[in-house]
């Protein structure tokens, strides 16, 4: 089994990537979706949010209020760290048992936004980064995803730096032209993770 760790800040396209690599046959762990199956209802999860937060951070219907969960921690470091003492130790442990279950010979890509800022990279085999530039990512958080040009800055900002994650990428995926750029580099890092992993990379 080879693990990978997939990263990427805001804006980078670390989405397609992923979406790419599973159809190529790679195992996805994507962390933001499992964060979320822990807290959902009738979870120990979200209990544990619950106690922890109070039934203010519930829907009427017993849900998360991600939003109000969201004004609660987000600029009180103590909250936060609070938070991911309960949901952190959920991921690694739904995290690992996906892996577990790929088999042997699988290329298994962890989907990890925050790789960087969390310290993760020597949990992996190879640590891949998509990578573009800060004009390039501000563009497309305001066109696709309708944020202003601040709301854009200001999640950016709060991410590692380009730096920092190019620091720890063994392979970096380019990404500020078209998606019909993107797709042969991702093609050539497939064959390489095959390669690595054992696989006769013929087709």
């Amino acid at each position: 089994m080879l693990k990978v760790g997939l990263t990427g800040g805001i804006g980078a396209g670390k989405s397609e990537v992923s979406r790419l690599l599973a159809a190529y046959g790679a195992v996805i762990v994507d962390s933001d979706r499992i964060a979320r199956e822990v807290v959902e209802p009738g979870t120990p999860g979200l209990a544990a949010v619950a106690a922890e937060f109070g039934p203010g951070v519930l829907t009427p219907e017993g849900a998360l209020d991600r939003p109000r969960l969201g004004a609660v921690v987000f600029n009180d470091p103590d909250r936060l760290a609070a938070l991911n003492a309960i949901v952190h130790p959920l991921v690694r442990a739904r995290s690992a048992e996906l892996e577990a279950a790929a088999g042997p010979d699988a290329v298994v890509v962890h989907d990890v936004p925050l790789l960087a800022e969390n310290g993760l990279a020597p949990l992996y085999d190879l640590v891949v980064v998509v990578d573009a530039s800060t004009d390039t990512r501000l563009e497309r958080l305001v066109r696709l995803r309708g944020m202003t040009p601040d709301e854009a800055r200001a999640r950016m900002a709060a991410q590692a730096t380009r730096a920092q994650r190019l620091a720890v990428a063994d392979v970096v995926i380019t990404n500020d032209g078209p998606l019909d750029a993107l797709e042969p580099q991702v093609r050539a890092l497939w064959e390489q993770l095959r390669e690595r992993a054992g696989h006769d990379t013929e087709e």
